[in-house]
């Protein structure tokens, strides 16, 4: 596909869009990118990637190679998502601790929005159409309320939690942030990219090797989950569409579970800047809520993150 360099700015803010949502807990970075309209794209990019891209550099030419495999796209996106994850989820976290509410209001509308868009592109309704629908949303909402466990330091646990977390982060409606949050290890991946951050800033090279090491033990899984699942999702793609949009369709209705606004507090635990954030949440109505509900805010937040969703689509829509 050939693309200007405005076009690779704008999937670049992609990136940068689907590393934000990537970093909470409960949203997921694949929600973004299929909302996006780049997400078959993306997929069958990944599928297509393999070590023929070196026999093809040494017949035609590294520049040849790199448009055959559309390496433009996925750098122009991986470097969206990376700088997104580096700066701005610093403020989605500041967010999450001061106006969460609000925040969880704006990605429920915009999952809501998604979920509406995602299940119009089924061509045809049938029985296993409805079935796949319940069954992904059972399997998604027992996921939003799942008891994290503890995160043992081991090398051969990361690689696991990195293969698992990036399969998530690539599923829309299954957010990689709160797979980790399950296993444990959220905390410890955050404590890797700030240590990551310090070390640059610092250069202080004992830092930064021991959090490139452990990125490079998390990449491993990362990669191999990647590559093995989009392989699985691009074949169910191009042979089982309407049920693929199905199964994703009922893990982002079971996802809504998790960014439900109002929830209470059941345990707490100390995050890496030492703050006490919830561990353990339930859902629950505005009027059982602790504090001022802002039930006007919350639901205006909402509307805003629906009516995006609708203005994306009809963009789209034209652009076509």
């Amino acid at each position: 596909m050939q693309r200007s360099l405005k076009d690779y700015l704008v999937v670049s803010l992609k990136g940068l869009a689907m590393g934000a949502a990537d970093v909470v807990p409960g949203v997921s970075g694949g929600t973004i990118a299929f909302i996006s309209g780049i997400y078959e794209e993306l997929i069958e990019t990944i599928n297509t990637l393999n070590f023929s891209f070196f026999s093809l550099w040494k017949k035609e030419g590294f520049l040849n190679a790199w448009r055959t495999y559309n390496l433009s796209f996925l750098s122009a996106l991986f470097l969206g998502i990376a700088i997104s994850i580096l700066s701005l989820a610093k403020i989605i976290k500041w967010l999450l601790h001061h106006e969460p509410l609000l925040l969880w209001a704006f990605f429920f509308g915009l999952v809501l929005a998604s979920i509406l868009y995602i299940g119009k592109q089924i061509t045809r309704w049938r029985l296993q159409i409805f079935i796949g629908i319940i069954l992904a949303a059972i399997v998604s909402y027992l996921i939003t309320i799942a008891e994290p466990i503890a995160s043992p330091e081991n090398d051969f646990y990361l690689l696991f939690c990195g293969f698992l977390a990036i399969i998530a982060m690539i599923l829309p409606g299954v957010s990689g942030a709160f797979i980790l949050l399950i296993l444990g290890a959220y905390q410890t991946f955050i404590d890797i990219l700030n240590q990551l951050r310090e070390g640059l800033v610092s250069m202080d090279f004992d830092l930064l090797w021991q959090a490139i090491y452990k990125i490079g033990i998390i990449a491993i899984g990362a990669i191999t989950g990647l590559k093995l699942f989009s392989k699985v999702l691009n074949w169910m793609f191009k042979h089982h569409k309407n049920a693929t949009l199905a199964i994703l369709t009922g893990f982002m209705i079971g996802s809504l579970n998790k960014l439900w606004p109002w929830k209470r507090v059941l345990s707490w635990r100390t995050n890496s800047e030492g703050l006490e954030v919830p561990y353990i949440e339930k859902s629950i109505l505005p009027n059982y809520y602790d504090s001022d509900p802002k039930v006007i805010w919350v639901l205006s937040f909402i509307t805003l993150g629906f009516l995006l969703i609708l203005i994306l689509e009809r963009l789209a829509a034209k652009k076509s």
